[in-house]
């Protein structure tokens, strides 16, 4: 009898396994094994300590940086910051110590319009506006979502994730959609910059520890009602009032930290030509009229996405993320990168910067300013295999979409294909190269995710994807 191979061995396994009883008991195929002496003397000796590996182990244990000891000096000057297309851009922000990349990114798209319309040398948004109504209204949703699934267990899924994280100040561009085209915008000098929009974690945990406890509220209250059987209505009223006295709260706090947002305001300002102009008792929303293009709305510019863990073609409705109780969900075109690569060059030759999001946080220089695959060789400084291609680095949670930041450039060879990309970041100008960051085309393989663009750039067939039913996905999705 011929032995079997171990792929052979674990076929008949399972199917042993599934010609059992529905009442049989299965036991579990492998057995949990506990380190030992064995095992652990099989890791000692394969730790061989030759000279090279000497060498290494005093450098590690003398120095806690690892990037600067791993970084790949075959690399460095072999990237420039030269682009033979670029958007026409001017000037840098600085998010601070605050997750409102997104917010950011999306006003950083029309800030050059505005400088062109008013004759500006510099111009920048009011960030902290939209913010305080970014928060309210996320602070309104998490309760709505509370009263919604008053009657589930605690250990609900939906609920648990409700609140492990009641409110963040991370989001994407449909968010910046919803609260500014709701709330309207004000230039910065209007409603400027606190220290606690600048670092908001303190004032987040705050409002995110009154929320958690206006949630218990209402899920208790819910569960009083059931008992006594009180009627819909009464019942609707309850809750209503203890999520309106949260809501209060949470204006306080974020009044407090962050300023009233105006309901009118009038602006002055210095024209290129030295002129005092003003624009006199505006709203908010009549700013936003002006300055925004009509076409900026999700009727004309979509969310694309590369995301190998799933079919391309296919458009996806994440459940759930939005700030806006009647908002727009984020709702994205997953394309391969080839068909995405050709609409974003298409958009920047037209002079359309796109908002985009990536994971920056791989393989990159940051006082350079460069992003490229082959900057950090942890392989060789350790002698250990990390590659994990794309899809199972999002699968295990090892890569994801953290930061985003506006394509402006790319740089292409004699055939026009793309051999560089550039940033617009929003980190100030002293970060990266003069507040700009040039990526590789390699690294834009590996690391870049999200991408709003103007349905224009986009072949036919992504328009006829367009088209498709959304595939719902849950709030706790690994992609998000």
């Amino acid at each position: 009898m011929k032995k079997m191979n171990l792929r052979q061995s674990a076929v008949r396994l399972l199917a042993g396994l599934l010609c059992l009883g529905a009442g049989a008991a299965v036991q579990p195929a492998l057995q949990a094994q506990a380190l030992g002496e064995t095992e652990l003397q099989t890791l000692r000796q394969s730790f061989d300590k030759d000279a090279s590996t000497r060498a290494i182990q005093n450098v590690l244990t003398g120095d806690a940086n690892i990037k600067a000891n791993a970084l790949n000096r075959e690399r460095q000057g072999k990237i420039d910051h030269f682009f033979k297309y670029r958007v026409d851009v001017k000037g840098i922000t600085d998010q601070k110590r605050s997750g409102r990349c997104w917010m950011f990114t999306s006003l950083n798209t029309l800030r050059p319009s505005v400088m062109k319309k008013y004759n500006l040398d510099a111009f920048d948004f009011s960030h902290n506006y939209l913010y305080f109504y970014d928060i309210l209204e996320k602070s309104n949703l998490f309760m709505e979502n509370m009263i919604r699934t008053a009657d589930r267990d605690q250990d609900d899924r939906e609920v648990v994730t409700f609140f492990q994280n009641p409110v963040n100040d991370g989001g994407v561009w449909n968010l910046y959609y919803n609260v500014a085209s709701k709330y309207g915008l004000v230039p910065a000098e209007v409603m400027p910059e606190t220290e606690h929009a600048n670092a908001t974690s303190q004032m987040v945990s705050l409002v995110n520890e009154r929320l958690r406890k206006g949630g218990m509220e209402i899920r208790k209250a819910a569960a009083q009602a059931a008992a006594d059987q009180l009627d819909a209505a009464p019942t609707e009223a309850v809750l209503r009032n203890i999520k309106m006295a949260t809501l209060k709260d949470v204006y306080r706090i974020l009044s407090l930290c962050l300023g009233e947002p105006p309901v009118q305001f009038t602006w002055r300002y210095k024209t290129k030509d030295g002129d005092i102009k003003a624009l006199e008792n505006y709203t908010p929303m009549r700013f936003y009229e002006e300055v925004v293009p009509a076409d900026f709305t999700p009727d004309h510019y979509v969310m694309i996405m590369h995301d190998p863990t799933r079919p391309y073609y296919q458009v996806y409705d994440i459940a759930n993320y939005r700030n806006t109780y009647e908002g727009l969900n984020w709702v994205y075109l997953n394309l391969p990168l080839e068909d995405i690569k050709k609409a974003a060059l298409a958009s920047i030759k037209a002079n359309e910067p796109l908002y985009t999001s990536s994971d920056v946080g791989k393989q990159f220089q940051s006082d350079a300013g460069i992003l490229d695959t082959m900057l950090y060789d942890y392989n060789s400084l350790f002698g250990v295999d990390f590659g994990m291609d794309k899809k199972d680095r999002i699968l295990s949670r090892q890569s994801g979409s953290a930061h985003a930041m506006l394509l402006i450039g790319c740089d292409t060879d004699g055939k026009d294909n793309p051999v560089k990309w550039e940033f617009e970041n929003s980190w100030g100008a002293n970060a990266g190269h003069n507040g700009y960051l040039t990526f590789t085309d390699g690294w834009f393989n590996e690391y870049m995710f999200r991408f709003v663009i103007n349905k224009k750039y986009l072949d036919n067939k992504a328009l006829k994807a367009l088209k498709t039913t959304p595939v719902a996905l849950p709030v706790w999705d690994y992609m998000f």
